[in-house]
């Protein structure tokens, strides 16, 4: 496995802007320590889960979990490159759903670049299938994304109530999303490829308990568990297994601080800039549920889905929530920080060696973005 490229590049300068800027809006007195403290409390379980599944992933991966597979959905697919491209929009999208779009992020795109690497395939198309069915499969459950179980209190929902109203947006938003990639990529989607032969993992013990530690995580999830308390338990279980095994792969490199000092700049700085203007120019913005889907979406490429759910919560009427939701979700293609999941994505595809062209990325989901919004929106 090609290790993660520490150097700071143009993503790593944005990580470290965030960071400093959140902690200025402290030390300017901007946002006073006990608004600080409530922001960290409410987001609190946010990067827990962000620490937790990122140490899972890089666990599961020197475990050969995603390598093991990556073979076995290459045999099933029996040589056919269309066929195996379905099975990974299955997979990523039933990930994102039951296990939020954070752990497909995390947990599928190893899998998936690890497969078109083992074939001689391209890893564009299986790469970017993974990180937009990432954003754009996680409108159907609660816990497909945090932005969904921070609204759903708002919204005064049962999750039944949740599915019913999104139900029918969230299976457009997966059948566009395929389509556009399907349309892009055709020329790569095409022909065949040679089987691979079956290959069992180094350590079955090792492999076999992180495998477990990452399928914790389902029913878990699935039975109501917090999202943090969940993550946190499977990234013991693969720890644990790791001291057994292969106690050297445990390094402090594993912990995700830059993520971690972003998602925290975001959240502080945002919140301080609420009564600067920022509520204002929202509310401003706030129109018919397409035009506010669209600011969401906006809001959301600038400063992270997650801060800008929060930012236009607080100005959003109540008739106007589920729009911003699907902004929230369906509208972060855009920029690298458009949502953690982008940014988990892109660093599994470094530590694949897989180079991400920003540009493209940017164009295409300048593409995509408009055409989800109009599909969905009106069928709230």
């Amino acid at each position: 496995m090609a290790s993660p490229q520490r150097r700071y590049d143009k993503i790593e300068a944005v990580w470290l802007a965030a960071a400093v800027l959140g902690a200025l809006t402290v030390a300017t007195g901007l946002l006073s320590p006990s608004g600080a403290v409530d922001v960290l409390d409410r987001t609190g379980p946010v990067l827990v889960f962000l620490v937790a599944i990122t140490v899972l992933a890089e666990l599961a991966d020197a475990a050969g979990v995603f390598d093991v597979t990556a073979r076995w959905a290459a045999r099933v697919a029996r040589g056919r490159t269309l066929v195996l491209f379905g099975m990974v929009v299955i997979l990523a999208s039933t990930t994102t759903i039951l296990l939020s779009l954070d752990t497909t992020a995390v947990l599928v795109t190893p899998v998936v670049l690890a497969l078109a690497q083992q074939l001689g395939l391209r890893p564009l198309p299986f790469a970017i299938a993974a990180v937009w069915l990432a954003n754009t499969a996680s409108l159907l459950l609660p816990v497909s994304n945090l932005t969904n179980l921070l609204a759903l209190g708002r919204l005064n929902l049962s999750t039944t109530q949740y599915v019913r109203h999104l139900a029918v947006p969230a299976v457009v938003a997966i059948a566009v999303t395929v389509a556009v990639l399907l349309l892009w990529q055709r020329r790569s989607l095409t022909g065949r490829y040679v089987e691979p032969a079956a290959a069992p993992p180094e350590d079955r013990v090792l492999f076999a308990g992180t495998a477990a530690a990452c399928l914790v995580l389902v029913p878990a999830l699935l039975a109501g568990a917090e999202v943090a308390v969940a993550s946190s338990i499977a990234a013991a279980i693969a720890v644990a297994f790791f001291l057994w095994r292969k106690r050297s792969a445990l390094r402090p490199g594993l912990l995700p601080w830059r993520l971690v000092l972003l998602v925290t700049g975001l959240f502080l700085v945002v919140d301080a800039a609420g009564p600067l203007g920022v509520d204002d120019l929202l509310q401003h913005g706030i129109g018919g549920s397409l035009r506010t889907a669209f600011v969401a979406a906006g809001g959301a490429n600038a400063v992270n889905n997650l801060p800008a759910y929060l930012a236009v919560e607080r100005v959003a009427p109540h008739d106007q929530l589920l729009p911003v939701l699907l902004g929230v979700n369906l509208g972060p293609l855009v920029t690298p920080w458009g949502s953690l999941a982008t940014l988990l994505w892109a660093e599994r595809c470094r530590a694949r060696g897989v180079r991400i062209s920003w540009w493209r990325y940017s164009t295409a989901g300048l593409v995509l973005v408009p055409l989800l919004l109009l599909a969905t929106v009106p069928l709230l």
